[in-house]
C-alpha cells in the first residue's frame, strides 16, 4: 500500500556500552495513526550500533509502504550528523551500517531527518528495552 507521508521514530537501546541492544521503530501515518512498529534484540553492541540497526529497521518497514516522503526523526544526534553529512563516519564497524542506510535512504522518493528530545522518542526507546527485556 502506497503513502504519500509517512513518520519514522527509531531508537537504539544499549545496557552498558558495549552491552547487550535492542533495537525500536514505530512508522506512523499522515493521520498519526501508528502503522507498525517494530523490536528487535540485538545481543551484544555499542550504543551507536544499536542506533544505526534501529534506523535499518524502521528504514526497510518504510521501503516496503513506498511513501512519497518520509519525515526520519531520531534522538541520536550522531547519527543524524553523520547521515546530513556534518560529522565523518570514523568507526569501522559503523561503516557498512552507514552504507546500508544510504542504500535506503536513496530508494526513497524523498526524506527529511531531524534530531529531537528523547522525550519525544518514547515509543521507539519503550520498543527497543521491551526487546531486551524479553530476550531474558
Amino acid at each position: 500500500m502506497e503513502h504519500r507521508s509517512l513518520l519514522l521514530y527509531t531508537d537504539g537501546a544499549c545496557r552498558g556500552n558495549p552491552g547487550v541492544g535492542g533495537a525500536g521503530a514505530v512508522l506512523i501515518d499522515s493521520k498519526g495513526r501508528v502503522i507498525c512498529s517494530l523490536k528487535k534484540f540485538l545481543g551484544l553492541c555499542t550504543n551507536n550500533i544499536a542506533e544505526y540497526k534501529a534506523l535499518i529497521l524502521g528504514l526497510e518497514a518504510a521501503a516496503e509502504r513506498k511513501p512519497k516522503r518520509l519525515h526520519i526523526f531520531l534522538d541520536s544526534e550522531l547519527l543524524v550528523r553523520q547521515i546530513e553529512g556534518h560529522y565523518r563516519v570514523k568507526h569501522d564497524n559503523l561503516k557498512p551500517l552507514m552504507g546500508k542506510v544510504r542504500d535506503l535512504l536513496s530508494s526513497l522518493e524523498s526524506y527529511t531527518i531531524r534530531h529531537i528530545d528523547r522525550s519525544e522518542n518514547k515509543k521507539a526507546d519503550a520498543l527497543a528495552n521491551e526487546a531486551i527485556d524479553e530476550a531474558f
